[in-house]
């Protein structure tokens, strides 16, 4: 993998950097804010260590932008706007019969759509969300449109509640996923919870002895929270390590990091985890990718016929589109949401209104749990 840093006075700035040298494989690795020692006044930056696989060159912002084909915006824009008023008087407003009132202008639904646009939520999504605001065009009026809107994206954001409880066998919940996502502290983090909120007897088994340190993280986690943990070295090992845990009640399985490309590795892990009955499998994936590098991950991961998302770094993010991006083009639900390294604290239960909520408003913290 090559690794390369990037600063910038916003974090925005700092990964808008990162996505036109790299392109839209990148993901990022790290993010903080660090002294800027080339300024001359003592002040803060914000620096973003990002990774791309050795077979993805580097791309440069010129190479990028002819490369790259853009959309036209402007048009698509006036299509959708065309498409939900449908006549319009030549002032842009919508025209109105007796029985269909609005206070809504053609503005209204440009800059809706352009918003969305800001927000990286697709076209397919804006369209669709659009098609359903039709609908209800004779109830739309400038006071409850925001509502609308929010109930609509809502409404298209498919979750997933999973079930923490004594079920007379062992339980197993496996965490699959690209590299540096952060499987291994969600499923600390979950494993905290299970045991603590939810007093069930839990169990960890680690195949990740590819990474340098992945068993050494769970290790110190396990024996600070007194949890079991057993490491599966060959397919045959996972086996035994369940027949060890016969009596559990949750048994969480972290796999190895892999590229998606690298179909080798996939078929590798999935080795493993066809040994065992698995419950839940969980695809995780950072939130600070782009939705093309989501949604490839989505299809090549799809081997090991996973339920459900799990989305991490949603603090590091600087838009949240992709999210809904995903679940729309899978048709497959988020499970839980991840915004930080704080165990166990930094991990909710992904909720439609909030998951909307944090896309419109462009910044989670702003989004109060449901």
């Amino acid at each position: 993998m090559q690794i390369k840093k990037f600063t910038a006075p916003t974090l925005r700035e700092a990964t808008f950097k990162m996505k036109d040298e790299l392109g839209s494989e990148a993901v990022i690795l790290g993010t903080r804010l660090i002294e800027n020692t080339n300024g001359l006044r003592n002040e803060k930056v914000f620096e973003v260590t990002a990774g791309i696989e050795n077979d993805v060159p580097f791309k440069s912002v010129n190479e990028s932008a002819v490369t790259v084909p853009q959309p036209n915006f402007a048009a698509e824009l006036l299509e959708m706007t065309k498409r939900f008023s449908m006549n319009t008087k030549p002032d842009g407003s919508i025209k109105q019969s007796a029985d269909e009132k609005s206070e809504l202008s053609s503005d209204r639904i440009k800059k809706l759509i352009a918003d969305f646009h800001e927000k990286d939520v697709n076209r397919k999504v804006v369209s669709s969300v659009i098609d359903q605001l039709k609908k209800y065009r004779k109830f739309l009026h400038s006071s409850n449109f925001d509502n609308y809107v929010l109930s609509v994206l809502s409404s298209m954001v498919d979750v997933h509640e999973v079930e923490l409880k004594k079920a007379g066998f062992p339980k197993v919940l496996s965490f699959v996923g690209p590299t540096g996502v952060g499987k291994t502290t969600c499923i600390a983090k979950l494993a905290v919870i299970t045991k603590i909120l939810h007093k069930l007897d839990v169990g960890l088994i680690s195949i990740d002895t590819y990474r340098l340190g992945a068993i050494d993280q769970l290790k110190i986690f396990s024996e600070i929270s007194k949890t079991d943990l057993l490491v599966a070295y060959e397919p045959e090992d996972i086996k035994k390590h369940m027949h060890s845990f016969r009596k559990k009640d949750i048994v969480f399985i972290d796999t190895a990091g892999r590229s998606p490309r690298n179909t080798a590795q996939l078929q590798k892990t999935k080795g493993f985890l066809d040994g065992i009955k698995n419950n839940e499998v969980f695809l995780v994936l950072s939130t600070a990718s782009t939705t093309k590098s989501m949604i490839d991950a989505a299809e090549k991961f799809e081997m090991f016929d996973y339920s459900s998302f799990i989305f991490t770094k949603i603090d590091e993010a600087v838009t949240y589109g992709s999210i809904i991006n995903l679940i729309h083009s899978t048709k497959k639900p988020a499970a839980y949401l991840s915004n930080g390294q704080t165990i166990p604290d930094d991990i909710i239960t992904a909720d439609s209104e909030f998951i909307a909520n944090m896309i419109i408003k462009g910044n989670y913290q702003d989004v109060k749990p449901g």
